[in-house]
């Protein structure tokens, strides 16, 4: 029993943050039924990993049956994610003016890039857009050269994704005491000026330069902070900011060399790359691994997504868990009395539709009626 069974959280079919979402709230243990367009792409292809743990439901909304049915869950759940453009689901005839006169307790978590109100409010757009106009996108890269896409895990998911489950956690929170639920603009341009924190409060106290790219201590420019090749053309990461990570990195990688002694001295920082850089070529990355593992230097091995999934402490952890053919990531965080497991994997397109509408509280003649009229599709 995980720490949110007993929850139904409705997820409107969408991609990136809102799948993401729905899977960790599934993960805890909520029943997350995810509302599929007749004749969409099956979810064991579009969301192999992040349709776990969720029921597929497919309802015609152009329909009004189809509509009432899912207005029929909606009176029984605690969330409903949006993933659409603001006044998608108004337009739907499913806002949430319209939703919580149904069910007054339940919290509508908006997931959007802009958000619901402003100037960009109604505009395409993409993870690595929302992040352009943070600062984020301008932070990461190497000095002189143009900034470097970061996949979508800025944007989408720790500014989207994470920032949606803790919003609707604290939500329901909430709910649980006053009775109410409510309406909660999650966008992901707020979630990546959140995660901006630190640089944003450096480089207001003067001690960032936000000019510059691999210009300051956490963006490459230090060499204790940087990934080098090695003499396999593998890399590893080595992060030993603290003195005494430092000197554990310097006796590991047998570094005598006293300019090593100045390693705050931001001039000399170039140089000292350049003498690292030629100590790290000097072994394969695994040899390295093999005498810096388990120590202090703050060090690991760069590892491809095949090669993480393998290594022998990930393992230990169990950070990843195979469930069928796929190896999904462990669900996190871990709970020491209602742990969040993977009940089943990704459900075909519509595979719930009945067994769900049917525990609303629908007669199988409407049941049936739905079928007939395609307002509802099963499939098996």
């Amino acid at each position: 029993m995980g720490t949110l069974s007993g929850y139904t959280i409705i997820e409107l079919a969408g991609i990136g943050p809102g799948p993401m979402g729905g899977m960790m709230l599934a993960d805890m243990g909520a029943e997350v039924i995810r509302i599929e367009r007749p004749g969409a792409m099956d979810p064991k292809l579009a969301e192999p990993i992040s349709g776990r743990n969720k029921k597929s439901v497919v309802l015609d909304l152009k329909q009004p049956a189809g509509l009432e049915a899912l207005m029929k869950l909606i009176e029984r759940a605690d969330a409903l994610i949006d993933p659409y453009r603001p006044g998608v689901c108004e337009k739907l005839g499913i806002g949430p003016g319209v939703c919580r006169a149904r069910n007054p307790k339940l919290v509508f978590a908006r997931m959007t890039g802009w958000g619901q109100q402003g100037a960009l409010a109604q505009a395409a757009g993409h993870d690595l857009n929302y992040i352009a106009i943070t600062g984020a996108l301008h932070a990461i890269g190497r000095r002189g050269e143009k900034p470097v896409v970061p996949l979508n895990l800025v944007g989408d998911f720790g500014g989207g994704g994470m920032l949606l489950v803790t919003g609707i956690l604290a939500a329901l929170l909430e709910a649980s005491r006053s009775g109410q639920g409510q309406v909660i603009d999650v966008a992901m341009v707020d979630g990546t000026a959140q995660l901006m924190w630190m640089m944003q409060g450096f480089q207001q106290m003067g001690t960032w330069n936000a000019e510059e790219r691999e210009a300051n201590l956490l963006d490459g420019a230090a060499h204790f902070y940087d990934t080098y090749e090695c003499a396999d053309g593998k890399y590893v990461a080595i992060g030993a900011i603290e003195p005494q990570f430092y000197a554990e990195l310097m006796a590991k990688a047998e570094i005598s060399d006293p300019q090593f002694a100045a390693q705050h001295d931001v001039a000399q920082w170039p140089a000292l790359k350049d003498k690292l850089a030629a100590v790290v070529r000097s072994k394969t990355r695994d040899e390295w691994d093999q005498i810096m593992s388990g120590s202090d230097a703050c060090f690991a091995p760069v590892l491809t997504m095949q090669e993480a999934t393998e290594y022998s402490a990930n393992r230990e952890r169990a950070v990843y868990t195979q469930v069928e053919e796929l190896v999904h990531p462990s669900p996190a965080p871990r709970f020491e009395r209602t742990p969040s497991d993977i009940r089943h994997s990704t459900r075909a397109l519509g595979a719930d539709t009945v067994s769900v509408i049917q525990a609303s509280g629908l007669s199988d003649t409407e049941v049936e009626a739905l079928l007939a009229s395609g307002a509802a599709v099963q499939n098996n």
